[in-house]
């Protein structure tokens, strides 16, 4: 079997793959969707936010152990090894749409936040630019990304940490304002469960949207130096950092304002921000969201890029995607990938902004999708471990079972909820599309990645 002598650069640090993987979560999601959630479920999204942290550390753990179990393997790989082509290509190939989509989308809503500055310079041209800049990093040695990435999720970082201590500073009366007995807003209004358990569970939805990009960590994984001595730490500090990020910011917004006054016109943080009277609040938290899109279109080039590579590798892709430039970029996945940005970017422009709503709900699927292949593959892969690696998913097989079951049930309720109909329509026909075409396509180069 003819093996691909390419590699990709080990370039990336141990922070910079910590940062990464809390960029990929850390985004719109907590961002502007906490607003969708909290309609949805009000203070009750705070159960839900629990339960979605509990299933991402075991689909966390799951993948951290197959990586040390099988070195320089990434998500792609593990999948074509488990599984072999037809659901490594189905896998692969959803995986890029995802992050297709949502880099096109995140680099409108950044033209969107420049026009904050900027109102009389067009959206388009500003969305360009933003991609020309993003692009422009990615074609660069892969330290510039992680490096660019680090500071992205630390400005993101930064500004949750400070709307926490002041959050809690206004919660418990250490800053005065105009806030009237906060904490009777989790109670007030219908509740903590103002809907009911199905609220709570309808919002699960949103909330495994919002943790997808986790297993960006299994896409950096090949380009990570020391990977074996640093991913568990990298594994256990994403988790317990995201959920804290998510779940103590939904508690202030929920103390400090009823949850059925938080709108979806305004991210629920510039409210909070906003209602305090701080100087600027508009000015500080539009750059923050501003840095927040760029890192998530940041992400979203390197995913697709580094995704049409390993399936190059393993013939999912056409091999010419396995070509690597002399600095170990994969040049033409990056070329691809951008012109898709471009025509998106300009088609999303012409069209009505509710076509970009529905589109968006494609990812949705595709991360449950992604993450149950994860939960499937480390069930298939662990009686073939040559050596046991020191980092392994505790009361396995039953924590796996466990996610897998969960992410099933989440994607059964995705595909019946009638607000997703026209999403769902669009997903399932892609994924029927995809399903023909692996039995269609020529196999090309390896049937199975080897270690």
């Amino acid at each position: 079997m003819k093996k691909n002598h390419q590699n990709l650069q080990k370039g990336l640090l141990s922070r910079h793959v910590q940062f990464i993987a809390l960029a990929g979560m850390i985004g719109t999601g907590i961002f502007k969707g906490s607003s969708d959630t909290l309609a949805i479920a009000g203070p009750s999204v705070v159960v839900a936010y629990l339960l979605g942290g509990l299933l991402l550390f075991i689909i966390m753990a799951a993948l951290g152990e197959m990586a040390l179990a099988f070195p320089n393997l990434n998500v792609q790989h593990l999948v074509n090894k488990a599984f072999g082509f037809q659901v490594s290509y189905i896998v692969g190939w959803l995986y890029w749409i995802n992050w297709t989509l949502v880099t096109i989308v995140e680099l409108l809503a950044a033209g969107s936040f420049l026009q904050f500055w900027f109102p009389t310079i067009p959206l388009w041209l500003l969305s360009f630019l933003c991609a020309v800049v993003i692009v422009g990093i990615n074609l660069t040695q892969v330290k510039n990304y992680g490096e660019l990435e680090f500071w992205f999720a630390g400005i993101k970082i930064i500004a949750l940490v400070a709307f926490i201590i002041l959050g809690f500073s206004l919660l418990f009366g250490i800053i005065p304002s105009s806030i009237q007995d906060p904490l009777s807003n989790y109670t007030a209004n219908g509740g903590f469960f103002p809907h009911g358990i199905g609220g709570m569970f309808s919002a699960f939805l949103v909330v495994m949207f919002s943790y997808g990009g986790a297993e960006l960590i299994g896409v950096a994984i090949t380009e990570t130096k020391d990977a074996e001595r640093v991913l568990p730490k990298i594994i256990k500090g994403a988790v317990w950092r995201v959920m804290i990020f998510y779940i103590l910011p939904i508690l202030i917004i929920c103390g400090l304002m009823p949850w059925d006054k938080v709108t979806g016109t305004d991210s629920p943080f510039v409210q909070v921000f906003s209602a305090t009277g701080l100087p600027g609040a508009a000015h500080i938290m539009n750059f923050v969201l501003l840095t927040a899109v760029l890192s998530a279109a940041n992400s979203g080039i390197y995913a697709t890029s580094r995704t049409l590579f390993s399936m190059a590798q393993s013939g999912v892709a056409p091999k010419v995607f396995a070509k690597l430039s002399a600095k170990g970029i994969p040049l033409t996945g990056i070329f691809l990938t951008s012109v898709c940005i471009l025509a998106g970017v300009f088609l999303a422009y012409l069209t009505p902004s509710q076509v970009i709503g529905y589109l968006m709900t494609i990812p949705g699927f595709t991360v449950m999708l992604l993450w149950s292949s994860i939960c499937a593959a480390q069930l298939k892969l662990r009686p073939l471990y040559k050596n046991q690696p020191a980092f392994q998913i505790k009361w396995f097989p039953y924590t796996t079972i466990f996610a897998l079951a969960s992410l099933s049930i989440i994607f059964i309720g995705f595909v019946f909820n009638p607000n997703n109909i026209i999403g769902s329509s669009v997903s399932l026909t892609i994924i029927g599309l995809l399903i023909i075409l692996s039995f269609l396509v020529r196999k090309n180069g390896l049937n199975e990645i080897t270690v």
